[in-house]
């Protein structure tokens, strides 16, 4: 097989990769590899071929990372982030404190709940803002 037919089955491997887990990475490296058999079309030597198929690649992937699709979307604490916790947001009803701390039902198993800092402590509904563990992070309805 020549250097053409490699490139361009490893550019089509990794397509096939890249549609079966969904990154845009290895479509990048795919990208970098068809440069490389482009390259090899037009007569270049392996180690030209090889420089400018990951020079390609690597500068693809630089430039993906610096779109919204690349770049790490999740901010801040995953315990605090709606999208990661489903339960924040919810509200628990909370009969009695003691010492800062309490226990609540809350889909069908008991949990511990403390406040949040700077929340007052009064008995009724609560609002989730955190999951830390298996305790509740609370703070009164507004």
């Amino acid at each position: 097989m020549n250097d053409v037919m490699v490139w361009f089955v490893i550019a089509f491997g990794l397509l096939i990769a890249e549609l079966m887990t969904g990154t845009f990475y290895l479509l990048m490296v795919a990208i970098g590899c068809a440069v490389g058999g482009v390259v090899a079309v037009l007569g270049a030597t392996v180690p030209l071929q090889l420089v400018s198929g990951a020079a390609i690649g690597i500068a693809s992937t630089m430039v993906l990372r610096r779109t919204r699709w690349g770049m790490h979307r999740l901010q801040g604490d995953a315990a605090e982030n709606r999208d990661v916790i489903l339960d924040i947001g919810e509200v628990v009803q909370i009969s009695d404190w003691h010492d800062g701390t309490a226990h609540v039902r809350y889909r069908g198993c008991r949990w511990a709940a403390t406040l949040e800092p700077g929340a007052t402590q009064r008995a009724g509904a609560q609002v989730i803002k955190a999951i830390r563990g298996s305790t509740l992070i609370v703070a009164p309805v507004p």
